[in-house]
């Protein structure tokens, strides 16, 4: 019974103690904060490209990818041929690998374009954008259906503004 008295009568001095070696102990970083672009975000924005594509009479894919390459929305409009949502997600990718435009990597990097071809889950062709809020890439949307990726950017890039009072206003 002594024991626990004195347990409890010393509890404070120890809390006490343990707060004052936490509040002069500095933090050291070991973790990174990051934006994620949400599942609703994800899916209004293959939603918005895939309209945007069939405004202007082609029936496409859309796929949206989080920071890390890994699918976040799906969406293959009803004639779009099946194979477009692979090709969709491999332009998408390479975004994600080169942090610029799918078509800005191909233009930049001609050089390796082929080589680039070849590594599994990458197609470097036109038709994908970076998404970018307050300055961070949180993924891509890439886009195959249109006849001609440049017209694939174009649905991309119109979903994107559509959209941008929803991404570019995040803090």
């Amino acid at each position: 019974m002594n024991r626990k008295l004195s347990v409890r009568r010393f509890l404070p001095a120890i809390t006490g103690l343990a707060l004052a070696a936490m509040v002069a102990t500095p933090v050291i970083a070991d973790f990174v904060t990051q934006r994620t672009m949400t599942v609703e975000m994800a899916r209004d924005l293959a939603q918005e490209t895939v309209d945007a594509c069939r405004a202007m009479g082609y029936q496409t894919s859309a796929v949206v990818v989080d920071r890390g390459g890994h699918p976040q929305a799906i969406l293959r409009d009803t004639l779009a041929a099946p194979f477009t949502i692979q090709i969709a997600h491999d332009k998408a990718r390479a975004v994600i690998l080169s942090g610029v435009a799918s078509s800005a990597f191909r233009e930049g990097r001609d050089d390796i374009r082929m080589e680039m071809n070849h590594v599994d889950g990458v197609l470097v062709l036109d038709g994908a954008l970076p998404v970018v809020v307050a300055g961070s890439m949180v993924g891509a949307v890439g886009v195959s259906g249109a006849p001609g990726g440049d017209l694939d950017e174009q649905c991309a890039q119109e979903a994107l503004d559509a959209l941008a009072d929803r991404i570019e206003f995040v803090m």
